[in-house]
């Protein structure tokens, strides 16, 4: 088929507006999947996407549509997730585009991660064709979503397409737009060889496969293809485009959306954006590859079974190859043992990443509270960076300790305005400015510590604004904070597993609730043991564990009160005696029931 009736595009939206069920209907109408094999969100293979309801990773997909004016077009779509977590996903797929679909839901307007997404296909120069979907709801405003397209957006309210995924309408105007309005596939003209790694997974019998865009020339089996950013050499064993299966292909020629299959074996040895030409002939010049991705949330992994320590390594090393935003490093504890400390980009891919630890890789494992980067400025100038509490200097070393912010927009109804204030306060930030969008809702424009956001923010929103607000964000500048270092201290010992770096004006509080939290879960001790927050050399909080006591005088009946005295004072003795050489020995399950419940 020609290049010029190549159509590539993805379909961008904020969470749960539809995406996913608008792929279904494509797929259905230009029966690239027969119905008897359809199911409801047919592109999300992944159970953990069946039982959310997300989107977590980009499905590409190859289908054949003919169009009004008489001519068979390939179209290559990409289904990308909505949650700002995952707005990486979104970036890959737009750099292998040249048009998006951009969804709007009738009944909720243009939301935050509408925004973010608009403003990402713009910056990649692509066509973007407006939806407004579910207009089947009855709760459905078209006369808002249009004038929001234009206002918010500034995309002309002709130029949207009314559809429902749901109930199948507009769908023909919808790949006729596709089909008129994307510019066929660009950078085609130079004769080399050029294609976009955009993701990539492995197969335990082919190894790695990579998910390839072609820009110009061709890649096919039997040819010898390299790496540029890394000079590597490998043969092609099989090309193929998705059906949204994998289906085998003579060649992938220029503008194809496909994969790739080659005799790399090693996981660290291909990276997501780099470029891949021919050996014989190679090109001099990259593609524009992708904004290098950076974790902004770290947390500890360790098995629970320290037996279990290679199969987690070699788990963690399988998600690292399609998720360019996962990072790890070797760690070890004393309380823990050995593990990784693995960085993501926010606290749902942390969870992400987890579950499918648990499931796909069947590794039982913990993880300690989450924590952030911080930029640590030593006397003397030196900046080093500390994503681990543990590894904070000395404090009488360290001049200032600066915490990362974000900038969020947080779209929300007007009668919220004053407990989301309260709750902005409540995390330390501030707003910088307010815009109306309509006659209900407004947009905030904020600066919030990253910090204070990993926890329970996004929950306390939806439930402050009744599930109405929607808050997408990027990262700002780091800022100089009052950060200090507080250790839960158990019998004078610190564990460094429940290290962590909070406000000044927290620390009293969260101590607290740490120490009665653990004081709670760990088993009863033959001696008392004391549970302590503490600052450097300053006790903050203290609860104390239940002592487990032993009645000695359970045999003494009757005679002289000064026998039972007697017992009872070398009872004591010998508990004062254990606690200056006893040891508390703490249980894997109390770790697990604090850090979860964290």
């Amino acid at each position: 088929m020609p290049t010029r009736l190549t159509r590539n595009f993805c379909i961008i939206a904020h969470v749960d507006h539809g995406k996913t069920t608008l792929s279904d209907r494509l797929l259905e109408h230009t029966h690239t999947v027969e119905q008897r094999v359809m199911t409801d969100q047919h592109l999300d293979a992944m159970d953990l996407e069946r039982e959310r309801g997300i989107t977590i990773k980009s499905h590409p997909v190859t289908m054949h549509y003919r169009a009004k004016d008489g001519q068979t077009y390939k179209l290559n779509l990409m289904d990308t997730p909505g949650h700002v977590d995952f707005s990486y996903e979104v970036s890959r797929s737009l750099a292998a585009c040249e048009g998006a679909v951009l969804l709007i839901d009738a009944a909720q307007g243009v939301e935050a991660q509408t925004v973010a997404n608009a403003h990402l296909a713009f910056a990649q120069k692509l066509r973007v064709i407006p939806v407004i979907n579910k207009i089947d709801l009855p709760s459905a405003n078209l006369e808002l979503c249009t004038k929001q397209l234009e206002d918010i957006l500034t995309i002309p309210a002709e130029e949207a397409i009314l559809a429902s995924g749901k109930a199948g309408i507009g769908i023909v105007d919808i790949l006729e737009a596709v089909v008129q309005r994307v510019p066929p596939p660009r950078w085609t003209e130079p004769p080399q060889t050029r294609g976009l790694v955009f993701d990539s997974l492995y197969d335990s019998y082919r190894g790695v496969i990579s998910y390839v865009r072609v820009f110009s020339g061709q890649i096919k089996a039997g040819e010898t293809m390299l790496l540029m950013s890394n000079g590597a050499r490998s043969e092609v064993k099989e090309v193929g485009v998705f059906t949204p299966k994998m289906l085998k292909m003579e060649v992938l020629g220029a503008g194809d959306v496909g994969y790739v299959v080659s005799n790399i074996k090693s996981v660290a040895d291909i990276k997501i954006g780099d470029t891949i030409t021919l050996a014989n002939k190679p090109a001099t010049e990259m593609l524009p590859g992708y904004k290098e991705v950076r974790p902004m949330v770290f947390c500890g992994l360790y098995p629970l079974e320290s037996d279990d320590y290679e199969h987690l390594k070699a788990a963690l090393g399988r998600l690292r190859l399609n998720d360019a935003a996962f990072v790890y490093s070797s760690e070890s504890s004393v309380a823990l043992g050995f593990g990784f400390r693995c960085g993501f980009l926010g606290l749902l891919h942390m969870e992400i990443i987890q579950e499918r630890i648990r499931r796909e890789h069947d590794v039982d494992i913990i993880s300690t509270y989450p924590s952030v980067v911080y930029h640590v400025v030593r006397h003397g100038g030196q900046m080093i960076e500390v994503d681990n509490p543990v590894n904070l200097p000395d404090p009488g070393t360290i001049e200032e300790i600066r915490e990362p912010t974000i900038v969020a927009s947080i779209i929300l109804p007007n009668d919220s305005m004053g407990d989301i204030l309260s709750l902005i306060m409540e995390k330390r930030g501030h707003v910088e400015h307010t815009d109306t969008l309509d006659l209900s809702r407004v947009m905030l424009r904020t600066v919030l510590p990253l910090n204070e956001i990993l926890v329970d923010f996004n929950d306390r929103l939806k439930s402050v604004t009744h599930g109405y607000g929607s808050m997408d964000y990027e990262l700002g500048a780091y800022r100089a904070a009052d950060l200090v270092k507080m250790e839960i201290l158990i019998n004078g010992d610190p564990v460094d597993a429940f290290a962590s770096i909070v406000h000044r004006d927290k620390a009293e509080t969260r101590g607290r609730e740490l120490c009665e939290r653990l004081a709670a879960i760990i088993p009863p001790q033959l001696f008392k043991v004391a549970i302590q927050a503490a600052i450097g050399g300053k006790i903050i909080a203290r609860d104390n564990v239940r002592v487990m006591r032993k009645d000695v005088t359970a045999k003494c009946y009757g005679g002289d009160i000064t026998r039972k005295r007697k017992l009872l004072d070398k009872q004591k003795e010998g508990k004062k005696k254990m606690k200056q050489i006893g040891k508390v020995s703490i249980p894997p399950d109390a770790f697990i029931k604090v850090l979860q419940n964290q």
